[in-house]
């Protein structure tokens, strides 16, 4: 009787409309636990033509970007029909994620809710008020801390708390993960897989290239995104067979005159021209494809590097894989109280539950008034 039920949930989560917000009821367990729902949160991403412009709107919305920058990356957008992977990709985590923590006898129903497109968090949150959730945990999926990576999400679930009013569920979100070992396995183990892509006679030259989406340096000076960004890359290219390695950044979309993190990804291909060993990409940055993937790397890193001739791969983003989905589980088992320590490799401590209220405190550039 149980597996036909985690069938059925599986099948909904494959095919649910992702124009209302959702949640996924996993199978009965006894145990009382001090949170009733998880919560996944994302970016969000256009599903076809007429949600491109809207939906950049919403992302953009108060920041400091030349119009002419939007409709760049809306053209992004239109190559590939207008359609971004990331919600298509969520559902398939949270399937994924349904039968991890059923086979491991949690009681959590899940529901999703994104910062900038449907299914959007006000919504989701309402349907979790309404369904009588009142304490849930929400994973977010960023890996790393900055603001818009981390408080700002903060900032989305109490903006969209203060609109549901006081029956909204109060709502605390995972720890960061950059260097639990279950994070730092899944990322080996996808650019493992793209190593053994290269031709056997170039796998003992390869060297790592990571890439990770370029802040303001402002928002770099008021969080550890950059050092936590150079922990994961060393904990992976360690777990590799210590492969050289080198941490670029990419898609930027501030106006010239801001300051962001560099070396830029392309500008750095085409200003170490000498060297010609093959390049494995790795999207540390990234949990699931989109756009900044799909064109950023796919499409124009690739052809840069074609361009001069150095052979690249680019190892595949984490989305559904086995020891990423079974992190998950276990930072909900750690918030329960049912683990022990946070689990943390390398140099850095484990991120804490809680942040500072200090930390990652940055507020965008607003555009001048003409």
């Amino acid at each position: 009787m149980i597996g036909a039920r985690i069938d059925r949930v599986l099948a909904t989560a494959a095919t649910v409309s992702t124009k209302r917000s959702n949640a996924f009821l996993l199978k009965e367990h006894p145990m009382a636990q001090p949170y009733d729902a998880l919560l996944l949160v994302s970016f969000g991403g256009p599903e076809g033509p007429d949600d491109v412009m809207p939906f950049l709107e919403n992302v953009l919305r108060g920041k400091n970007v030349p119009r002419e920058r939007m409709l760049e990356v809306a053209e992004h957008y239109q190559q590939f029909g207008g359609v971004s992977p990331i919600n298509q990709q969520n559902r398939a985590l949270l399937a994924a994620l349904v039968g991890e923590l059923n086979q491991h006898g949690s009681q959590l129903p899940v529901y999703w809710g994104n910062r900038n497109w449907h299914p959007l968090l006000p919504d989701s949150i309402q349907q979790m008020a309404d369904d009588g959730v009142q304490h849930a945990l929400a994973f977010v999926t960023s890996s790393f801390g900055s603001y818009s990576g981390c408080k700002q999400y903060l900032e989305d679930i109490e903006r969209a708390r203060d609109e549901v009013g006081e029956l909204a569920p109060q709502i605390d979100k995972l720890r960061l993960f950059f260097n639990h070992p279950g994070f730092v396995e899944a990322v080996a183990d996808r650019t493992r897989e793209a190593i053994a892509e290269l031709p056997e006679e170039q796998i003992g030259d390869v060297r790592l290239l990571f890439t990770a989406h370029s802040i303001p340096n402002a928002m770099a000076d008021t969080c550890e995104y950059v050092t936590q960004l150079n922990e994961s890359c060393r904990l992976v290219a360690d777990s590799v067979g210590g492969l050289p390695w080198e941490l670029v950044y990419q898609s930027r979309s501030g106006p010239p005159s801001q300051p962001w993190l560099e070396p830029d990804l392309c500008d750095y291909l085409r200003e170490t021209p000498d060297r010609k060993s093959p390049i494995v990409l790795v999207p540390i940055g990234f949990l699931s494809d989109h756009i900044e993937v799909l064109y950023d790397l796919d499409t124009e890193a690739i052809q840069v590097a074609g361009e001069l001739g150095v052979t690249m791969v680019r190892a595949g983003t984490l989305g559904t894989h086995p020891r990423f989905v079974s992190m998950i589980r276990e930072l909900v088992t750690e918030r329960m109280g049912e683990a022990g320590d946070r689990a943390a490799i390398g140099d850095l401590p484990a991120p804490e539950h809680k942040c500072a209220s200090s930390c990652c405190d940055y507020r965008p550039q607003r555009p001048s008034r003409p």
